[in-house]
């Protein structure tokens, strides 16, 4: 029989449609599916040798005649540090000026890398580059959430092969982000203390969803995973800012994502796949009721009419069942 998982950090509820779950080897990509890249393509705008005006540019790790990582301003930005922040209050219709900050993170120079095939030293660089580029950007006033995201692959919105990341920063919080802070507000209230710190301790107590341990963090799948091989990587150290994270942590989490994005690479094919790093808005750091997180999402199947007109996901991977595939992979 099915079963429906209610996620206390959002209050969605997921059907965990057991009478059509896959087994876990069955969302393998096949061989002649995973694309085969050059490791320079004189097309690609990330490429050495490519970056034309540098004046986009705003950090690189290495030097000027070669570089490790870079970020620039996006090409086409979402949102523009050259815009006025104008709001334009009108009861039902408001709106505000496309004010923010949008850069592409470059993670290495080679066009045919990614994160599960480089050392723990590149994977260090990128971690060391979204701590960089948050602490300068957090200090506009104007900015009030920090967004750092990753595409990896055309059904993940990637519309470059290059490895990169993206960030994001808005002068307003998103409602996603309030939604979780408002419930786990809603627990601290009731508990003293912070939900996510809870659900990692019932995790590590009960470990059939764990899919990685390291020495600062856990990478589990969520009890009420929206869709199949769904991870949440946690510092066990409780911290609502991504800012916070400390040099041995960036040095541990490297070695985590590295370890849990190699898993899937092998498991299921070079899948792809999006991650997001959630973080408290910033004027609301210290907080003791929220906890950042890194969640990587695979892009195995595609939301349909009933997740459209419901909000309610069918997975149909039990979470258990694919964190002990992981876990098996070597």
């Amino acid at each position: 029989m099915s079963e429906l998982r209610y996620n206390i950090l959002t209050r969605d509820w997921v059907i965990i449609a057991t009478e059509r779950a896959k087994r876990p080897e069955a969302f393998r990509r096949p061989a002649a599916e995973v694309a085969v890249l050059p490791g320079y393509d004189k097309s690609c705008p990330f490429c050495p040798g490519n970056e034309g005006d540098l004046s986009d540019e705003t950090f690189r790790l290495g030097d000027k005649n070669a570089w490790r990582v870079r970020s620039v301003y996006n090409k086409f930005p979402a949102l523009s540090p050259a815009t006025e922040e104008v709001r334009r209050p009108n009861l039902l219709y408001n709106s505000m000026s496309g004010f923010g900050v949008h850069e592409v993170i470059v993670e290495h120079p080679r066009h045919d890398m990614n994160i599960a095939l480089m050392s723990e030293g590149e994977v260090e660089d990128i971690i060391r580059t979204y701590k960089e580029r948050y602490l300068s950007i957090q200090k506009d006033r104007r900015i009030e959430a920090i967004i750092i995201f990753k595409n990896q692959g055309p059904s993940a919105g990637a519309s470059q092969r290059h490895p990169h990341s993206q960030l994001v920063a808005t002068p307003i919080v998103p409602p996603h982000i309030r939604n979780r802070m408002d419930q786990a507000t809603r627990y601290f209230d009731g508990a003293g203390r912070c939900i996510f710190c809870r659900i990692l301790e019932d995790e590590l107590k009960f470990k059939e969803r764990i899919v990685l341990e390291t020495g600062h963090f856990v990478a589990y799948m969520p009890y009420a995973s929206y869709v199949p091989f769904t991870m949440i990587v946690q510092p066990k150290r409780h911290a609502p800012s991504f800012d916070e994270i400390s040099e041995d942590e960036i040095k541990d989490l490297a070695k985590c994502l590295k370890v849990t994005l190699g898993k899937l690479y092998k498991g299921l094919g070079d899948p792809d796949y999006n991650y997001t790093i959630r973080s408290i808005p910033i004027r609301e750091k210290g907080v003791e009721y929220f906890h950042w997180t890194l969640n990587i999402v695979p892009r195995l199947t595609q939301p349909a009419g009933f997740e459209m007109g419901s909000g309610i996901f069918i997975n149909t991977a039990l979470p258990e069942e694919a964190a002990r595939f992981l876990r098996n992979i070597k």
